[in-house]
């Protein structure tokens, strides 16, 4: 069974930095894509940042300078560095993998692509 494990996060002043980790355990296929996502109270869950399995970075227009996304296959993590974080930034942080197909996934943007989800951290960002 695949599990995902969120740590990090936490509460910060505006303009302060956070950094959230991901693990992963019982993979089978490597290597996968693995992606962060974010929901807002209110507000649907929108796509972050995503490192696909072939090395390439995507990142949301609204977090693209200030976020930074980076991996450990070999240890199967997931890092996400938050710097110049805004009020806006506040949500709960979800990390998302797919299951590591020989075929990479086509729109790291889309929720569709991710079979594994972790529990959610919360950020919250004071101005």
């Amino acid at each position: 069974q695949v599990q995902l494990v969120e740590s990090g996060g936490g509460l910060v002043q505006a303009g302060g930095s956070l950094r959230l980790s991901c693990a992963v355990s019982g993979r089978t296929f490597s290597p996968y894509s693995m992606g962060w996502f974010r929901q807002a109270p209110g507000k649907e869950r929108e796509f972050v940042a995503a490192i696909t399995s072939s090395g390439n970075i995507v990142y949301a227009d609204s977090v693209k300078g200030r976020f930074t996304i980076f991996n450990n296959n070999a240890k199967n993590m997931v890092w996400l560095q938050m710097n110049t974080l805004k009020a806006q930034d506040t949500a709960v942080y979800y990390c998302a993998a797919d299951q590591g197909d020989p075929v990479p996934i086509v729109n790291p943007r889309a929720e569709y692509e991710y079979d594994y989800w972790g529990q959610g951290r919360q950020v919250t960002v004071s101005s």
